[in-house]
């Protein structure tokens, strides 16, 4: 019979190990381990599978991996059922926690080990929305494995999310900005695309993705109905046509005389600067698709011309475009319902969330209206 550290004796099948108890026994033939911090813990967990093993509810738990699983689950529960582009998600979030956690057994991940990969993204400056992700992600592995039988409990739901920090301010050109940058940019191979997005507030995505035949003349509206994905990660990114982002973002967007020029003018460019093109209106000087860093690093130019003729202005990203958009919509007084369409949000709330930020000076005038009501 075995003994504790004192001495003393165990039950049978029970010893004691450095880091709590073990307890094994024999059931037709095979044998059987479970794990336990204290003695009773440990006759515990042994009386509760010796009755899964009796009443045929014990379901053996194979040494499956993370990593292994995540793949298995891709491809069996999601390359059919959700977008091309939902799955590249899917696939950049697993790569943050891959090393991480990846080749851990799915039997042997503990809440603790999912509390410790939520507080190392944070303080290696992940943002809280990607921990969600994450979140998100090892919630529906986890889900999976629990009803396929391979664990016995889900350690995500024993771990927290960390505190939200306050908002970052989205960064929004004002009117003056976004006519100087605009003038600055008049020689750039990109200024109608940077034109038609302050115009719409069309994604990036959505707005590398338009083709000719999108533009609907008899209408007079843009069809948007697509959107530009990374395929393929690298020193080359490979991009693929997916469906928006939602739903409501396959949408149709009023034509204005202006757009329809701005339209028009990049019409002739690419006629002009490629030979052969078949396929995006707004494209590379070989006809190619655009991606999002040469957008970036052509706004980057054009910032650092205005800083060369000393002018300050603050870096933005592609996406400021749609933001100054939405905010000029609501300057101007545009519905928030008729916002939400145009933007292509799927909710009310999500249109309001993100821009009903205004400018200062526009705080400041409406302020104004209703200083004499008191």
């Amino acid at each position: 019979m075995a003994v504790d550290k004192r001495n003393r004796k165990l039950p049978k099948g029970i010893r004691q190990r450095y880091d709590g108890f073990e307890g094994r026994f024999m059931y037709k033939g095979a044998s059987y381990l479970v794990h336990g911090d204290t003695i009773t813990a440990t006759q515990k967990e042994m009386t509760e599978l010796k009755y899964k093993l009796e009443h045929g509810i014990f379901v053996e738990q194979r040494k499956v991996t993370l990593e292994a699983w995540f793949d298995t689950w891709i491809r069996e529960y999601k390359e059919n059922r959700v977008k091309a582009g939902t799955i590249r998600t899917y696939k950049d979030c697993f790569y943050i926690i891959k090393d991480r956690i990846g080749k851990q057994y799915l039997t042997d991940i503990r809440g603790e080990h999912i509390q410790k990969v939520y507080n190392d993204l944070l303080k290696e400056g992940y943002s809280i929305s990607t921990i969600k992700l994450v979140s998100a992600l090892l919630s529906g592995l986890i889900k999976q494995a629990l009803r396929n039988g391979l664990i016995e409990r889900n350690p995500v739901l024993l771990a927290e999310l960390p505190r939200e920090v306050e908002k970052k301010e989205r960064r929004v050109m004002t009117k003056a900005e976004q006519e100087l940058f605009m003038k600055y940019a008049k020689d750039s191979y990109l200024y109608n695309l940077f034109a038609l997005m302050l115009r719409t507030g069309i994604r990036g995505g959505e707005a590398r993705g338009l083709k000719y035949s999108d533009i609907d003349k008899k209408k007079r509206v843009l069809k948007i109905q697509r959107t530009l994905k990374v395929a393929e990660k690298g020193s080359k990114e490979k991009y693929c046509e997916d469906t928006p982002k939602t739903k409501t973002s396959q949408r149709d967007i009023p034509l204005t005389g202006e757009i329809l020029e701005i339209l028009e003018a990049q019409r002739k460019f690419w006629n002009f600067r490629v030979e052969k093109i078949d396929r995006y209106l707004f494209c590379t000087e070989k006809g190619e698709a655009l991606n999002v860093r040469r957008m970036q690093s052509e706004i980057d130019v054009i910032i650092k011309r205005m800083r060369a003729d000393k002018i300050e202005f603050e870096r933005i990203t592609p996406h400021v475009f749609r933001h100054t958009f939405a905010t000029r919509a609501i300057e101007a007084g545009m519905q928030p319902q008729v916002l939400k369409t145009i933007l292509g949000h799927s909710t009310l709330a999500m249109t309001m969330d993100l821009y009903s930020h205004v400018l200062p000076d526009t705080k400041a005038n409406e302020m104004e209206k209703i200083a004499g009501a008191f």
